[in-house]
């Protein structure tokens, strides 16, 4: 009996192509971290070991509401991101906020909320829509980064339309431009 060549190079790849999927790693030894900073293995610990020192978070603790006051999002955690000029980068100062609503989120998942992105006036239509739609989405994805469900967040843009500040100087742009937090 005589095996067409490409009958024995497809059993050779998908032989291939599985053995290269095999893991050596356990999983069940592989240690995960838990919020404290501790490890935690799924090894049972011995009797005499001594709790983990607990870590310091630079995120202030954020208060939870209960579910008929969800729509007030968190408390003491301010609701706009501001942006720098025709960027969406979310800048470091601003990533204790987003961590504030992460925390939120994450203890409260029957909250939503819809993130909506803006810019100055400078610039098209257009561009500006886009704009706006990428700093909501650069919120976004940080929460997302941080363990926020996808289906409780939504990101909107409304480009220049809704300007936070009147005005044609830099004081009025620079609070234009800028990602809000609307719990709902």
């Amino acid at each position: 009996m005589e095996f067409p060549l490409s009958r024995f190079m497809y059993a050779f790849a998908l032989t291939a192509l599985l053995s290269a999927c095999a893991s050596g790693v356990k999983l069940n030894d592989v240690p995960v971290e838990d919020k404290s900073g501790s490890a935690v293995s799924s090894a049972a610990a011995p009797t005499d070991a001594k709790p983990a020192p607990e870590a310091k978070s630079a995120v202030a603790p954020v208060n939870t509401v209960t579910s008929d006051n969800l729509a007030a999002g968190p408390s003491g955690v301010t609701k706009v991101i501001y942006f720098d000029y025709d960027s969406f980068v979310v800048k470091a100062e601003f990533q204790n906020a987003i961590e504030g609503h992460a925390q939120f989120l994450k203890a409260n998942p029957r909250a939503k909320v819809s993130l909506e992105g803006h810019t100055d006036e400078r610039g098209g239509r257009e561009y500006n829509l886009a704009l706006g739609q990428k700093r909501a989405d650069a919120v976004r994805q940080s929460l997302s980064l941080l363990g926020v469900s996808a289906a409780q967040v939504e990101s909107v843009s409304f480009g220049e339309e809704k300007p936070a500040a009147q005005g044609g100087d830099e004081a009025a742009f620079s609070k234009n431009r800028r990602a809000e937090f609307f719990y709902r």
